[in-house]
């Protein structure tokens, strides 16, 4: 692109979990990019983004932007001292419930812009758990010398405010996912295709049979938690459940590879020969791109998640979804759009899935009028962080 004469040029480093082909975060980041480019051509920029990334290449063939490689020191330095500022978000990037070395790095870099004079823009994080309180000075530090602060939701903006952060600071916006479109030329109906059927009814062959794309599609998407695989076993237990009571298409839905693969596949083993009235269980391959993610999700008629971002993908595309709870952010999404979680890694009734599933699945129309103002809400909010970034970057404010 050539810029014209009344084009302004900028340069903006995103630093966050990118790179690692999990969906979730991957979606977070093409997600912002849409929107920065929204925002850039309204208000007359062209703005060149530079992604921190694991795997650089993998970043660039994937989204046509320039990345160098997260953990390499003068990768960073020479990112930081090219570019106009610096965006760290979304996702969970400041908790150490990961362990001890999350938050030193990720505000570590937020620090290094700043000591080099950029300014630097938090972008729809969530924030926590932070159980180390010598952790709270560095998250401190550095929001308090951002341009602009946003958080997903107001457990994180309260747990700012308790580290010291000015309220009046905090802007609480939703995840980026929930502006995410669907691939271009999709349609959010129709069969999905790509699938790897590991497990059927009684009798079954193991391969989808004739007319199983009318049966309901039942959206999962589950990862490991509890090492001894309980929750995987009841959620298991939950989905067999459901298919006596009615016929369905379960299609696993792996939000991260290879981890989620390897879930599916267990909890789908666990399935077979279990499952009653003809259903069938059958793992997705949507491949890299989480748009494609995202357009598999739309062909669900409800969704059953413990993954985050499977659940904003729902509600994205206005499918009804059961939420399974592993971590306290998951209630506070469900919380935005006025849910509860079906059950929690340490309690899921079967009997009690299968009849809110099977309500589901009878009034999914009802279910869209319910939430579809709070759904609609929160996607026209969730450009709001990437105008401020770009008002800001063409009209900075001293701090």
């Amino acid at each position: 692109m050539v810029a014209g004469p009344q084009t302004h040029i900028r340069r903006i480093a995103i630093s966050g979990y990118y790179g690692f082909q999990n969906s979730g975060d991957e979606a977070v980041l093409r997600s912002i990019l849409l929107a920065l480019a929204e925002q850039s051509k309204a208000h007359g920029l062209e703005l060149q983004p530079v992604v921190l990334s694991a795997d650089p290449a993998w970043t660039k063939a994937m989204y046509g932007v320039e990345a160098v490689h997260r953990m390499r020191p003068a990768d960073v330095w020479g990112a930081l001292c090219s570019c106009d500022g610096l965006i760290s978000g979304g996702g969970s990037l400041l908790q150490d419930a990961t362990g001890t070395k999350t938050i030193p790095y990720y505000t570590g870099i937020v620090k290094l812009a700043q000591l080099l004079g950029k300014p630097t823009f938090i972008y729809s994080q969530g924030i926590g758990p932070v159980n180390r309180r010598w952790m709270d000075p560095m998250i401190r530090h550095v929001m308090r010398r951002s341009a602009y602060v946003s958080v997903r939701d107001d457990q994180s903006a309260a747990l700012l405010g308790r580290m010291g952060v000015p309220h009046d600071r905090i802007e609480v916006v939703p995840d980026p996912v929930m502006g995410l479109p669907l691939p271009l030329g999709a349609a959010a109906a129709g069969a999905p295709g790509g699938e790897a059927t590991a497990a059927a009814a009684p009798g079954g062959a193991g391969t989808a049979q004739a007319g199983s794309e009318a049966m309901p599609v039942v959206g999962v998407s589950l990862r490991r938690w509890r090492e001894d695989g309980a929750d995987l076993a009841r959620a298991a237990d939950a989905l067999i459940a459901l298919t006596r009571r009615r016929q369905v298409r379960l299609r696993f839905l792996p939000f991260h590879t290879p981890d989620d693969v390897e879930t599916s596949k267990q909890v789908m083993e666990r399935l077979q020969g279990q499952l009653a009235s003809g259903s069938i269980a059958e793992l997705a391959s949507p491949g890299d791109d989480p748009q494609q993610m995202l357009l598999e999700v739309s062909h669900c008629d409800i969704l059953f998640g413990m993954r985050l971002h499977a659940l904003i993908y729902a509600a994205n595309q206005m499918v009804p979804m059961l939420g399974l709870s592993y971590d306290p952010k998951i209630d506070q999404f469900l919380k935005r759009i006025h849910l509860q979680p079906i059950g929690s890694t340490e309690l899921l009734d079967a009997e009690a899935f299968a009849d809110e599933a099977e309500r589901m699945l009878e009034n999914g129309d009802s279910w869209r009028r319910s939430h579809q103002d709070a759904i609609s809400k929160l996607k026209q909010q969730a450009q709001q962080p990437a105008e401020q970034i770009i008002k800001l970057l063409l009209h900075p404010i001293s701090r």
